[in-house]
C-alpha cells in the first residue's frame, strides 16, 4: 500500500508525511513548493514536485508508484485573502480538488482522505460543534472546502471510493523544530512576530459575549493532526479491504475553549515578554466562540488529542526561534 500525499512539504503535511511514514506506511509526496519546504521531508520520502492541476504529472504519479490511496492536503489557505482573490481560490482549491479525483477513479485508486477545515461551519452560536452543526462557511476558503467535501463525497458513492473529510480547528506547535509554520498568518506566529519586532502582540476585540471578553478557540496541536491523519487513513484502508466505501467526516480538536486573551498570558510566560497585548478592533466574520466537539472522532477511530497549550506554544516558540534568532530568550 502507498499513500500519495498532496501538499506533503507543507507545514501540516510535512507532519503527516512523517507521522505515517514513522507509522511504517509508504509514503510519496506531491508537492509544488509554493508554500512548502523540501527539506521538511526526510530523503526516503519521495517528492514529486508539482501542482494537481497538472493531470498528466498526476497520472504519471499514481501509476509510478502503485498508489492505493491519496491523503490531499494541497491548496490555499488564507482566509483573507480568498475574500480578494476568490478566482484563485475555487480554482486551486476545488478545481485542483477535480483533477486529482478524477485521476484518483482513472487510476482504480479506492481510498481518498481530504484535509478540510472549520471554517465550513461559519460562525455558527453553539456551546460545542459537532459534525451535524449546519454548514454556512462566511468566505471563499470555507466555501471552496465546503464544496469540496461534497465533491469528496460524491465521487466515493458513485465510484465506490472509501472517503474521509477531516475538519481541524486551530493548529499550532510543532514535533520539531524545523518543522515549524514559517506562515504569520496565524495567531501564535502573530504574537511571536509582534513580539520579535518589540511591539505589543494584537487582540482582536476584547467585548465578545465571552468570560473574558475575547473570542474562544479550540487549539490542536499539529503533530496530534497527523495523527488522527494516520489513524484516519488506517481506517479507509480497512473499509476498502471489507468492500465498505462510506464516506467518514470528524472535527479534529480537543474539545476545550481557550480565549485569546488566556493564550496571550501563556505566551508571555513561555517568551519571558511580558508586554501587556493592545486590543484592537474585532475582525469581520470572528465569532465569539469556535469549540469542537470531539466524541465522533473518538468513537469512529479511537483517537484522543494528546498534547496541551503549553506544549503547542512552547514548540511553536522553539520553532520560531530557528527562524529568527534575534527574537528574545525569554
Amino acid at each position: 500500500m502507498t499513500w500519495l500525499i498532496t501538499g506533503g512539504a507543507g507545514y501540516i503535511g510535512a507532519h503527516v508525511a512523517r507521522s505515517m511514514a514513522d507509522a511504517g506506511e509508504r509514503v510519496v509526496v506531491l508537492d509544488d513548493l509554493s508554500s512548502g519546504f523540501a527539506e521538511r521531508l526526510p530523503a526516503e520520502i519521495p517528492l514529486v514536485e508539482g501542482s494537481v492541476l497538472d493531470r498528466e504529472l498526476l497520472d504519471r504519479t499514481l501509476a509510478a508508484h502503485r498508489v492505493t490511496g491519496v491523503v490531499h492536503l494541497a491548496g490555499k489557505k488564507r482566509v483573507g485573502e480568498s475574500v480578494e482573490r476568490p478566482l484563485a481560490y475555487y480554482r486551486e482549491n476545488l478545481h485542483g480538488l477535480t483533477v486529482l479525483l478524477e485521476a484518483v477513479v482513472a487510476a482504480g485508486v479506492r481510498r481518498f482522505l481530504f484535509s478540510s477545515s472549520a471554517a465550513v461551519y461559519g460562525v455558527p452560536d453553539v456551546e460545542l460543534i459537532t459534525e451535524t452543526t449546519p454548514a454556512a462557511p462566511i468566505n471563499p476558503y470555507g466555501e471552496t472546502k465546503l464544496a469540496s467535501e461534497w465533491l469528496v463525497r460524491a465521487t466515493g458513492q458513485a465510484h465506490s471510493v472509501a472517503t474521509g473529510c477531516l475538519r481541524y480547528f486551530n493548529v499550532a506547535g510543532a514535533a520539531l523544530p524545523e518543522l515549524s509554520d514559517t506562515g504569520v498568518f496565524n495567531i501564535v506566529p502573530m504574537f511571536f512576530d509582534r513580539i520579535t519586532r518589540g511591539e505589543a502582540p494584537t487582540i482582536f476585540g476584547a467585548d465578545y459575549p465571552t468570560p473574558d471578553g475575547t473570542c474562544v478557540r479550540d487549539y490542536i496541536h499539529v503533530a496530534d493532526i497527523a495523527e488522527a491523519h494516520l489513524a484516519a487513513a488506517r481506517r479507509l484502508a480497512e473499509r476498502d479491504l471489507s468492500g465498505e466505501y462510506g464516506d467518514l467526516t470528524v472535527n479534529i480538536g480537543r474539545g476545550e475553549g481557550v480565549s485569546v486573551r488566556e493564550l496571550a498570558d501563556l505566551v508571555a510566560d513561555v517568551t519571558g515578554d511580558r508586554t501587556p497585548p493592545v486590543v484592537g478592533a474585532r475582525r469581520p466574520g470572528d465569532a465569539a466562540r469556535a469549540v469542537a466537539a470531539v466524541g465522533l472522532i473518538t468513537e469512529e477511530l479511537g483517537w484522543t488529542a494528546r498534547r496541551g497549550m503549553r506544549e503547542m506554544v512552547e514548540s511553536a516558540w522553539e520553532g520560531w526561534r530557528l527562524r529568527h534568532p534575534v527574537a528574545p530568550v525569554g
